[in-house]
């Protein structure tokens, strides 16, 4: 048995065409305990983003404990079930330095590339999830995965240049045919055979590739540049097709998704935004399990979240700028009721991902997620104390269950940590005051 492994197939000709037949997911596969592979190969390790809009109310969001065993304030206490899979992270800040102030980008923005945006159409860099998917993104169908629970395809926080915003699933219905449909390889399935649609596709899409040689002689600088980035979204499409014609690896923790019956009532209320958000964390997770995709994010409001409660007169947003502090409580109490209803689907998206059984593990502990708002107090738009949370280990790199506060410290400390801790070589990351080189050491094993 020992030259039987994961890419072994039967092979044979039907109808002159030819045919691959794989062999079952068999527990040789794995290695004796669980955590890799039999060929040695690493179970794949994934890097996703989660967002909320809105902020928080530091009086009882911030615990007043750090480090492990972390106390839980009322507004998070809904996380006490996840809390051995989490890390928070306070008192870290953003810095605009010369820039102008854009309410409810700025912050995100820093958090999410390391640099302040000059203008609002302006995206600076790119994205931490694109620079990552750089790294351990390139052998899936999907080099990145971006969903919305909003409703709304606007609220995407991943991009790759000014121009290339990558746009998130908006629809649960949509979502399931685009990861499931037809396109669709089961990895765990007994029978492979490429699809000839595809073929097809590939094809003419190698054509036009060829094509594009002459053009780019003819072009000047600007255009042949402008030309380089296109011609390498198209490269990147063929390298998907490419991907789709190849039999895909067994994964034991893969199991094929019924397609959905029907769309999640629509609506921003916050019972419809939940229901959406639990239906497209479960289909991202099985996404993750079976490797279509290693990096993801989610995004569950905007930046200036527009969830409404049933029996109150005001979105969320507007409740941030009109409600009334209580004088006894010392904060906004609905306000404070979206940011709870906002942990809870954090809560229940950390819960998802633990459940999926991976090697000796989970999905989630082979997973490194990266949480964060918009804003930290909204009502006054401050920078200062954006909250920040970790989830998962990283296959065993991260400490879990600590509270991290950062005395001012840039917040790009985190994206910075886990980027090096995915293995990117990176000397810093952000700029001006917004640049560090400083990993944040509590986290790391």
């Amino acid at each position: 048995m020992k030259n039987l492994s994961r890419r072994r197939v039967l092979r044979g000709i039907l109808n002159g065409t030819a045919v691959n037949v794989s062999l079952p997911l068999l527990n040789l596969f794995l290695n004796g305990n669980g955590n890799a592979m039999a060929n040695g190969e690493s179970i794949p390790l994934r890097f996703g983003t989660w967002i909320w809009g809105l902020g928080m109310n530091d009086v009882i969001f911030t615990p007043k404990k750090t480090g492990a065993n972390f106390d839980l304030p009322e507004e998070i206490a809904s996380l006490a079930p996840v809390q051995k899979h989490i890390n928070l992270f306070t008192r870290f800040n953003t810095y605009k330095d010369a820039a102008p102030l854009m309410c409810h980008h700025t912050g995100w923005v820093i958090l999410r590339t390391g640099m302040a945006p000059s203008l609002q159409q302006v995206r600076p860099g790119e994205t931490i999830d694109v620079t990552v998917a750089k790294k351990i993104g390139s052998t899936t169908r999907f080099p990145i995965i971006s969903a919305t629970a909003t409703g709304d395809v606007r609220h995407s926080y991943s991009y790759e240049s000014e121009n290339s915003v990558n746009a998130p699933e908006f629809s649960p219905v949509g979502f399931y045919r685009n990861l499931f449909g037809p396109d669709y390889q089961d990895p765990n399935a007994a029978e492979f055979k490429p699809d000839t649609n595809v073929m097809v596709r590939k094809s003419v899409l190698s054509g036009v590739l060829d094509e594009t040689k002459s053009l780019q002689r003819a072009a000047g600088a600007e255009d042949r540049a402008r030309l380089d980035e296109y011609f390498s979204s198209l490269r990147d499409l063929e390298r998907q097709f490419d991907l789709q014609l190849t039999k895909p690896e067994p994964r034991a923790a893969c199991r094929r998704v019924d397609e959905l019956k029907g769309e999640p009532s629509a609506g921003i209320d916050t019972t419809q935004v939940a229901q959406r958000h639990k239906v497209m964390t479960q289909l991202m997770a099985m996404a993750l399990a079976c490797d279509q995709t290693r990096v993801f994010n989610m995004s569950y409001a905007g930046e200036t979240a527009a969830t409404t409660k049933a029996g109150y007169d005001k979105p969320h947003h507007t409740a941030t700028h009109e409600e009334v502090t209580d004088p006894v409580l010392g904060y906004q109490p609905e306000v404070s009721w979206f940011t709870r209803r906002a942990m809870e689907s954090w809560a229940e998206f950390v819960t998802i991902l633990a459940s999926v059984k991976e090697g000796d593990g989970t999905l989630l502990d082979h997973s490194l997620v990266y949480a964060m708002s918009d804003i930290s107090y909204a009502k006054i738009h401050s920078l200062d104390n954006i909250p920040m949370f970790t989830a998962g280990t990283a296959g065993g790199r991260l400490k879990t269950g600590l509270h991290i506060q950062g005395s001012g410290d840039p917040g790009t400390r985190l994206g910075y940590t886990l980027m090096k801790v995915l293995g990117l070589d990176i000397p810093s990351w952000g700029t001006l005051s917004n640049t560090t080189s400083k990993e944040i050491s509590e986290i790391l094993v």
